[in-house]
C-alpha cells in the first residue's frame, strides 16, 4: 500500500545553514505519526516545507501520489494537506466564525462548509457558544482550538499540527489531545509536532526522534515511549 504522505531525503536550509539534512519518513493513512525533538531539531521547519511555505534544496515529498516540489502553498492545501502552525496565528479581529470560514476559502460547497463549521462546534462547543466573538479575546487554549478547526474546514486529508499544547494549562492540554485522538477515530489522518513527548507518543502509531536535522531514531509510539534514552531525553526521567 503507497503511503499517504512519502518523504525522501528532504532537505532544508535558510541561507547556507541546513536545517534539515536529508529525513525520510512515510504516514500512512489514518495513522498519528508525530516528530519529537528539542528546539531547534528542524520539526517546525519540516511542516512548514510540507506545506509549502519553506522551498526545500534537496530530496522529495509524495502527498497522495503528487510530488509537491514545485506545487506553491494554496495548492497544496487544495490537495487536502492541511497545517495548524505553532503560535496558532488566528486573525484576532475576527469573529471565530470568520476565522473557521477562512479555512474554507478554497470550497465551493456552501451546504458542506455549514456542516463542517457545525462539526467545529460539536469539536469545541466553547467556539461554538462564542461564534460571534472577536478570536483575539479567547483564551491561549480556545484560540488553539479555533486554529485547529480552522484547519480542519478543508477537509483536509491529512492534517499537519505543529505544538498544539504549547503554552497551555494541563487541563487545556488535556484537551487538545483528546481532540487529537477523536480525530483519528474519526478518520483523520494526523502529522504532530508536539513539545510533550509523553503526550505525543501516547497518541502516535509512529514516531521519529529528531536532533540537529536528521531523524535519530524511528519506532512505534508505544516503543520509543518506553524507550531508555528516549525516557532520558525527553520524558524528564532519570
Amino acid at each position: 500500500m503507497t503511503a499517504l504522505l512519502e518523504v525522501d531525503d528532504l532537505r532544508v536550509a535558510y541561507g547556507k545553514i541546513e536545517a534539515v539534512k536529508g529525513i525520510s519518513f512515510t504516514v500512512e493513512a489514518g495513522q498519528i505519526v508525530t516528530l519529537i525533538g528539542t528546539n531547534g531539531a528542524g520539526k517546525t521547519t519540516t511542516l512548514r516545507t510540507l506545506s509549502g511555505l519553506l522551498k526545500p534544496i534537496g530530496g522529495r515529498v509524495r502527498f497522495d501520489g503528487k510530488v509537491l516540489t514545485r506545487v506553491p502553498a494554496h495548492k497544496i492545501v487544495a490537495l487536502g494537506l492541511a497545517h495548524s502552525p505553532e503560535g496558532r496565528h488566528i486573525f484576532p479581529s475576527l469573529t471565530i466564525e470568520q476565522n473557521l470560514l477562512l479555512g474554507a476559502y478554497l470550497r465551493k460547497d456552501p451546504a458542506g462548509v455549514t456542516e463542517d463549521i457545525e462539526r467545529a462546534y460539536t469539536l469545541f462547543p466553547i467556539l461554538g457558544e462564542r461564534r460571534k466573538q472577536a478570536a483575539g479575546t479567547l483564551s491561549g487554549g480556545e484560540q488553539q482550538m479555533l486554529a485547529m478547526g480552522r484547519a480542519l474546514m478543508c477537509r483536509p486529508k491529512l492534517l499537519m499540527l505543529d505544538e498544539p499544547s504549547m503554552g497551555l494549562s494541563p487541563i487545556m492540554m488535556q484537551k487538545i489531545m483528546a481532540t487529537i485522538k477523536e480525530l483519528k477515530e474519526q478518520g483523520t489522518t494526523i502529522l504532530l509536532v508536539e513539545q510533550n513527548a509523553q503526550a505525543a507518543l501516547s497518541l502516535a502509531d509512529q514516531a521519529h526522534v529528531m536532533e540537529i536535522g536528521a531523524i535519530k531514531l524511528s519506532g512505534t509510539g508505544q516503543d520509543l515511549l518506553h524507550d531508555e534514552g528516549v525516557r532520558k531525553t525527553y520524558l524528564g526521567e532519570d
